[in-house]
């Protein structure tokens, strides 16, 4: 494939732009991109409507006028006879370099911005403000304003879907799912802990398919939570607003109005994920200890990447674990600082293991909680599955934030259509859901490979599936890797029945020459 292509731009004055522009070529190149890297008004400004990816770097001269060296561009890109559509091929952002003592400050920047959306253009994210007077010459995007007094209302579940929202539940308003049943579904002596969760969606308006999944947004542990306040010195009871600091810059919407620090670190910030290289670039920026800064600085060089590699991305440190090595710089962090340096936590997409048919008003998932060992004491654990797995709905209410959108399977609609559904371990969860529906709606062409280890261990649904086999509704050809000297496995199993699979693809393509490309048995 041909490498992807990114021009950068730059009005420069004094050579601060050009400096960054060429940086940023450099960058660009690391990461395997075609760059080019030039001033305005020497690259053929007509040329734009085919650029498909291009960055502008310019800076703000004299009382709110452009650089030299891109006025002749300034003029033709302000031309009143200019179509609206003119760049509509074009993804770009703007970097501003400016002084926030002048009463003009990044006037260029921002005006450029304005100009390049309404010729069609597509922002790649918000404008971007560099400020020559601060002390780290980028600042953060957000203030935040810590509150005197606790607010009446500063709740974690602002925000949620209620039965009375309008339309389904959605990333900026999930649903709080009351969590039904939390069980354990491998044996006591098997490796993996894998949960069969189930979730009451009464109330929702919540409605799926065979074949959709469900999102759910996990939360910090409580432990995690209060290691972060304390190494940063935070007060996670403080209350505060937050506020940009440009006006076209909006608040992150799942964050609630006001807001304690409590809900920011345990709802919002992902701090145990594995940090990138610019968090290093950030964090050294914000250290005031000599010895941390430099080592900071080195892992966020480009000849310092083998080392930040062996220390951060090999064993999988998490942010938690680099600031709380780095203790005199993570207590000095300003607050303002902490969403430019931490990214949100993200929500995570499970398929959906039941059928509304089969169990109305319910809804399913088989969760294998992630946990394995790097050359780290602390084990390495995946954030939402043992989070969920954290969960019992036996000592008290447990409610879940989710949402449903569709999947990547889909299923023949014709009931005289058999399904060949491969499905090894917690892959047959989509497949559970597909059979319950077809089942309910008499549908009985339904074959199922299904592979694990053990028999007695990880055989998810084996009642389940075998009730259905004795009713004529299932056939399920099975496969444990582990209970033979030589490991058997779901395609072996596909092999040896290679005449049944070939004579049901082969029947179906004889019966309608169109079917085998418009659904996926």
């Amino acid at each position: 494939m041909p490498s992807p292509q990114l021009l950068v731009l730059f009005g420069s004055q004094t050579g601060t732009a050009q400096d960054v522009s060429e940086r940023l070529g450099r960058e660009a190149r690391r990461r395997r991109l075609g760059c080019r890297v030039q001033a305005l008004d020497s690259y053929p400004v007509v040329n734009l409507i085919n650029e498909p990816l291009v960055i502008f770097v310019c800076a703000t001269a004299g009382q709110g006028d452009p650089p030299d060296n891109m006025k002749n561009f300034w003029k033709f890109i302000f031309r009143k006879n200019l179509p609206s559509t003119s760049l509509c091929r074009m993804d770009f952002a703007v970097l501003g370099l400016g002084d926030s003592s002048y009463a003009k400050y990044n006037f260029v920047a921002k005006k450029l911005h304005r100009r390049l959306l309404q010729l069609g253009g597509s922002a790649l994210l918000p404008l971007c403000l560099g400020d020559d007077q601060h002390e780290l010459g980028l600042p953060s995007k957000f203030t935040l304003h810590f509150l005197q007094e606790a607010p009446t209302m500063c709740s974690e579940e602002q925000g949620a879907a209620s039965p009375d929202s309008q339309g389904p539940p959605s990333e900026l308003q999930p649903f709080l799912a009351p969590m039904v049943t939390n069980q354990r579904v491998t044996g006591p002596l098997h490796f993996q802990d894998v949960r069969l969760i189930e979730f009451d969606i009464t109330g929702s308006g919540i409605s799926f398919a065979a074949g959709d999944v469900v999102l759910i947004q996990p939360s910090n542990s409580a432990a995690h939570v209060q290691q972060f306040c304390q190494v940063l010195g935070l007060n996670p009871d403080q209350c505060f607003t937050l506020q940009p600091r440009e006006p076209d810059v909006p608040c992150p919407l799942r964050l609630p109005q006001p807001c304690s620090m409590q809900h920011l670190v345990s709802q919002y910030l992902d701090i145990t994920s594995v940090p990138r290289r610019s968090f290093f670039e950030l964090l050294a920026c914000l250290s005031v200890h000599e010895v941390e800064r430099e080592k900071l600085l080195e892992f966020s060089s480009a000849r310092g990447q083998e080392e930040l590699h062996e220390y951060c991305s090999r064993p999988r440190r998490t942010i938690l674990e680099v600031l709380c090595d780095f203790p005199h710089t993570a207590g000095a962090i300003p607050p303002d600082y902490l969403l430019d340096l931490i990214p949100p936590i993200r929500p995570r997409a499970f398929s959906i293991a039941s059928s509304l048919l089969a169990y109305p008003s319910r809804l399913q998932i088989l969760v294998a909680v992630v946990q394995y060992q790097t050359r780290l004491k602390e084990p390495r654990r995946g954030l939402c599955s043992s989070w969920l797995a954290s969960l019992d709905p036996g000592r008290g209410p447990v409610r879940v934030p989710l949402w449903v959108q569709p999947g990547g399977l889909a299923f023949p609609e014709t009931p005289d259509t058999p399904v060949i559904m491969v499905g090894p371990g917690t892959g047959v969860a989509p497949f559970r859901a597909a059979i319950q529906e077809r089942v309910a709606q008499g549908r009985t062409g339904n074959i199922l490979f299904f592979g694990c280890r053990w028999r007695d261990q990880d055989f998810y649904w084996e009642a389940e599936w075998q009730d259905l086999e004795r009713k004529g509704c299932l056939t399920l050809v099975t496969a444990f890797s582990r209970e033979q000297e030589r490991k058997v496995y779901v395609q072996h199993r596909l092999r040896e029945l290679g005449p049944l699979v070939w004579e049901l693809l082969d029947r179906q393509a004889t019966q309608s020459p169109c079917r085998r490309t418009s659904r996926r048995p």
